[in-house]
């Protein structure tokens, strides 16, 4: 059981945005139920925005490009850490680098306690032969089990999401008043197995531009994406592409405004349901059952590759293998469908 004092939490959450992303309605349940814990959670420092509404979290930046390379790097990053006072370890990541810093923190005589992340449950549902096809336990379950062996047991129903932000007025002067529904579209992910193809895409861009009721967003990162997205927004009336033009500071509050996400199984889709935007996420290859579903979104927001014609789906859990032929498994998603889900979230 918790002491009876305030203990300060080290979280460790690094690598990819919707991972990050996805500790944050875990963590706000967390300090909504245990209001006197003090949270550092260690992580990029481009992530930070993400928490900057939390209450009693603050960041500690992990910079393994630099200050923090290799072991002497690690062992830095322990001395930093541990001379914030650290009571116990969350490690919500477990992957080589925090397996170092558990050997460091032993010698502290610091509790530190990881992440079970499932792996073979997981192969078991993405198997090709003999695949066991049933819903596993959430990432965000996983994130909260680690924190009942702390001894905070969590319930992740009814937790409190972030708020609508202010938007800069360098956003309002690219979108100008919102007189629309405010439609957010982030078009790509990190394999193309599970990114919706472009052309069916971009026919889902046509037909809501000509409704004439969406104020469409569109969402992306790095030249190749900025380019395409340009020639999106270019081609549609009330189409806006925001991508490399503000802080991450901004994108967040951007989101935040939105009516409705869709997206890929990819980071985005999590930053929006973090402000409880509902989110309408495409699945290929990958599936929610891996436990990787935005927080908090109806059970119909999925829509989901045909599995009669593509068996093997989930293939992978982070969408980087398939077999011969599933290349187009997505297509099996008509544009027509994504439209109606839209309409239908719209009217509620």
């Amino acid at each position: 059981m918790p002491k009876n004092r305030t203990e300060h939490i080290l979280v460790i959450r690094l690598s990819a945005m919707g991972d990050v992303a996805m500790t944050v309605p875990v963590l706000s349940a967390l300090i909504r139920q245990y209001p006197s814990l003090k949270i550092t959670v260690l992580t990029r420092s481009f992530f930070a925005p993400m928490f900057a509404a939390l209450p009693n979290v603050k960041i500690h930046e992990a910079d393994f490009k630099g200050k923090h390379k290799g072991f002497m790097g690690l062992w830095s990053l322990y001395g930093e850490l541990k001379g914030k006072g650290i009571d116990v370890v969350a490690d919500l990541h477990n992957v080589l680098r925090t397996q170092v810093l558990k050997r460091l923190f032993f010698f502290s005589r610091i509790s530190f306690y990881q992440i079970d992340k499932g792996r073979q449950e997981k192969k078991a549902l993405t198997r090709e032969r003999n695949k066991a096809f049933q819903p596993l336990k959430t990432t965000h379950e996983r994130y909260a089990d680690v924190f009942a062996r702390l001894g905070f047991s969590l319930d992740l129903s009814n937790t409190p999401l972030l708020q609508r932000e202010k938007l800069s007025n360098k956003i309002i002067e690219l979108t100008g008043p919102k007189t629309r529904k405010w439609l957010g579209i982030a078009p790509f992910a990190a394999f193309s197995g599970k990114q919706y193809p472009f052309d069916l895409m971009k026919d889902v861009i046509s037909q809501i531009s000509n409704t004439n009721r969406y104020d469409i967003i569109l969402f992306g990162g790095g030249p190749k994406e900025i380019q395409l997205l340009d020639t999106w927004a270019n081609t549609f009336d009330r189409c806006i592409n925001m991508a490399g033009k503000f802080s991450f500071t901004d994108e967040l509050a951007l989101i935040s405004n939105l009516d409705i996400m869709l997206s890929m199984d990819s980071g985005n889709g999590h930053l929006a349901a973090m402000y409880g935007v509902p989110v309408i996420t495409l699945w290929g290859i990958t599936h929610p059952y891996a436990g990787f579903a935005p927080f908090g979104q109806d059970i119909n927001n999925p829509l989901l590759s045909n599995r009669d014609e593509y068996p093997l789906i989930p293939t992978s859990v982070y969408g980087n293998k398939y077999p011969k032929g599933y290349q187009d498994a997505m297509r099996t998603i008509p544009a027509e469908i994504i439209i109606e889900k839209i309409e239908s979230l719209c009217k509620e």
